[in-house]
């Protein structure tokens, strides 16, 4: 069998048509689009229509969507944006302990400088409750940034909810979308946000560009000065070919969510009952039912996490063992921390992530390689325990999958 791609949360594969789309504005559409002649407005059109696939993919108009380098430019936009706007109004900000880094970095930042920022704290599943939300607000808050979905869990928080909440209380509410845009309906109105973060490679599109969705009226800083483009909140020549991807992709996403992705929901439970019944102390991480379609996390108690992931790709798997964004980071996830788990466990888990290409074969391959594997990382454990000492007695007990 071929090489196995199970971590399309980490980035996934540009669409072929994606990339036919944008194969012309490298090489013959080179226009600048703030040129003024024909090859500049071509640019200026193309980038136009672009903006008008990205919006209709989240329910916006197309004259709220300023484009990024990424999803970690968009967080960092909207947070410091919106902080270095109403710093006199109020210095407090809200956010989960569960964030992606371009959230809580950006967040920790601005503490440095004066400002006060709650990190709320989330369920065994990784859920964030809406009514800590509220009442964690206070007349100096600014701003709530909560995530659609997490990257590393794949739990869905209940952004409507906590939308509804800020828009009675008049909060400004950034919702990092990164792994929710393209595989779940995202709507902007239903939501209830100010803003919201998308990144193109999450979507089958080319990594380096993204977006903010920026509501009118809703009033930010550019972190990024100097050629008045995007509405002058974003300096710099655009990346057109990777914005002609971006539009394309997100019409492609549209397309493939009015079909609702049911086969990333049954390829996925079937990864999730396979390991729950053919793996002990295995521990299913996140929501069982609030969570993305394509993604299963699981912590194995015993197994180191990396040695697992190096012997899946070993057999042909790719997968990860949490956020690639800090797989270089030493020391357990955040996310699994936050939710109560010991360093041990919060150190030894897999994450697969499917995505358009993958079928029933691929992961019965993985569920026959599995257990094996677990088995041979937990005897190397247990030969290097301390005496009288279990790594698989390390767990929290409800997440126990019988």
């Amino acid at each position: 069998m071929k090489e196995i791609y199970f971590d399309h949360s980490a980035t996934t594969p540009v669409d072929p048509s994606v990339f036919e789309t944008m194969l012309p504005y490298l090489r013959d559409r080179y226009g600048n689009p703030s040129s003024s002649y024909r090859l500049g407005k071509e640019a200026r059109q193309a980038m136009e229509n672009a903006r008008e696939q990205v919006a209709a993919l989240i329910g916006a108009s197309p004259d709220e969507i300023i484009f990024t380098s990424g999803g970690t430019e968009a967080n960092n936009l909207a947070i410091l944006g919106t902080a270095y706007r109403h710093w006199g109004k109020g210095r407090h900000i809200i956010t989960s302990a569960i964030e992606h880094r371009a959230v809580l970095e950006p967040c920790k930042f601005l503490k440095s400088q004066g400002f006060d920022v709650t990190f709320l704290p989330v369920d065994e599943s990784g859920m964030v409750d809406s009514g800590e939300v509220g009442r964690a607000i206070r007349p100096d808050t600014i701003l709530v940034s909560i995530m659609h979905a997490n990257n590393e869990i794949g739990t869905i928080q209940p952004v409507e909810e906590i939308g509804k909440i800020l828009r009675e209380r008049g909060i400004v509410f950034h919702c990092d979308a990164v792994q929710a845009a393209g595989r779940i309906p995202v709507d902007v109105e239903k939501l209830g946000c100010d803003m919201l973060s998308i990144s193109a490679h999450k979507l089958y599109g080319p990594k380096g560009v993204g977006c903010l969705y920026l509501r009118k009226g809703t009033e930010i800083v550019p972190l990024i000065t100097g050629g008045g483009q995007e509405k002058d909140l974003r300096g710099g020549t655009e990346n057109l070919p990777g914005i002609v991807g971006f539009g394309r992709a997100a019409e492609l996403a549209r397309q493939f969510l009015d079909r609702i992705p049911w086969e990333l929901v049954l390829l996925r439970d079937r990864i999730i009952d396979g390991i729950s019944e053919r793996i002990p102390n295995s521990f299913l991480n996140g929501h069982r039912f609030r969570r993305l379609p394509g993604h299963a996390s699981f912590s194995f108690a015993g197994v180191d996490g990396q040695a697992l992931i190096s012997m899946l790709d070993e057999k042909g798997i790719s997968a990860s063992s949490g956020s690639a964004c800090h797989s270089d980071s030493p020391g357990p996830s955040h996310v699994l921390k936050a939710m109560g788990y010991s360093d041990q466990l919060a150190q030894s888990t897999l994450r697969v992530t499917l995505g358009r290409d993958n079928d029933d074969r691929q992961v019965d391959y993985l569920l026959t390689i599995l257990p094996d594997i677990i088995e041979a990382l937990r005897d190397i454990s247990m030969a290097f325990a301390p005496e009288g000492e279990c790594p698989c007695e390390d767990h929290p007990s409800r997440y126990h999958q019988e």
